[in-house]
């Protein structure tokens, strides 16, 4: 093909009825790669060029890596540029921090395989007609830990796998958000949708569309809210933004939101009032124990000195003749 032949393909629509911008990016990587390439590197050029992907990654980086390395103290950032703290580093420095990262890459990369990065792979098996009934029958709402699409990716998982030749059908699929399905691997084949169902009850006071004006705070799949009803200032309720009864039927991705929503909680109470120097945990599960309403909340209460006159045994005194001991 002569170079006027390439350009009339490239030039003619009729020729060339492009559905997507891979085909033009192809022929011009292959022409910044001196008319060859490697599959890889043609992959390479291409995901440069995705900005959806670029995006990801973006906002990727900004919810884990940076974020814990600004907490430490090893980065800085002024507004989209980041910079190492340690300044003036030598050839010699430079190669043994890249050295020593390397190997932690590798050997994260050979305990985990292809799992390090199968929460991203582009290759959905999934028809799209199939992709939108599947996402629109879960509400857009992950199957375990309720998050949408606001919060996080959703996949369409196979509840058998398909390296163990489960089906890619309505009855074999259902959503997950990326963080619970890369949890999960293949390991794992439980049904998880009928979670979907109990998103929210109508006369439930603590579901979210009744609650939304008094969050203070939130975390994924969970809000903070006041107590109505507090037994010390400040005190503060977690509660899932999924309908589930107690602490038992939260999933675990509940349960680890709930608890560092905890954590930043306490920080902020801590914080803005010095006279809190302790805090009772607690969760009532069941009409036995004492719980009223029966969708799951955790309290959080701060405890100043002589807000009671002995508050030894704490939570033991759910049981009064039990608290001194």
């Amino acid at each position: 093909m002569t170079f006027e032949d390439l350009k009339e393909f490239v030039s003619n629509k009729q020729r060339m009825k492009m559905q997507h911008i891979y085909q033009p990016l192809l022929i011009k990587t292959l022409i910044e790669c001196g008319g060859t390439a490697t599959i890889r590197q043609l992959a390479q050029c291409f995901l440069a060029q995705d900005e959806s992907q670029l995006r990801y990654y973006e906002d990727k980086i900004k919810k884990m890596p940076l974020k814990v390395l600004l907490n430490h103290g090893i980065v800085s950032k002024d507004y989209s540029l980041v910079s190492l703290s340690t300044k003036n580093l030598t050839l010699e420095q430079k190669a043994e921090l890249k050295m020593l990262c390397e190997k932690r890459m590798q050997d994260y990369i050979i305990d985990k395989g292809l799992d390090v990065w199968s929460y991203s792979f582009l290759d959905d098996p999934v028809p799209g007609s199939l992709r939108y009934r599947v996402l629109k029958e879960s509400g857009g709402r992950c199957a375990l830990c309720g998050a949408t699409k606001n919060e996080r990716p959703l996949d369409v998982d196979h509840i058998k796998p398909r390296s163990k030749k489960g089906k890619t059908s309505i009855e074999n699929l259902q959503v997950l958000c990326s963080a619970c399905n890369r949890a999960k691997g293949n390991r794992d084949q439980t049904d998880l949708r009928q979670l979907v169902g109990s998103d929210s009850i109508d006369d439930c006071p603590f579901c979210e569309s009744k609650v939304r004006t008094r969050v203070v705070d939130e975390l994924d799949t969970v809000v903070a809210i006041r107590d109505e009803y507090p037994v010390a200032p400040g005190h503060m309720l977690v509660v899932p933004k999924r309908h589930t009864e107690d602490y038992f039927s939260m999933t675990m991705t509940e349960k680890d939101d709930c608890s560092k929503l905890l954590a930043i909680l306490k920080r902020k109470i801590t914080e803005g009032d010095p006279s809190v120097s302790g805090f009772n945990v607690g969760m009532n599960c069941g009409e036995t124990a004492g719980q009223t309403i029966f969708h799951a909340h955790m309290h959080l209460i701060p405890r100043r000195p002589g807000d009671c006159a002995n508050p030894r045994g704490g939570v033991r005194g759910v049981i009064p003749d039990k608290m001194h001991y």
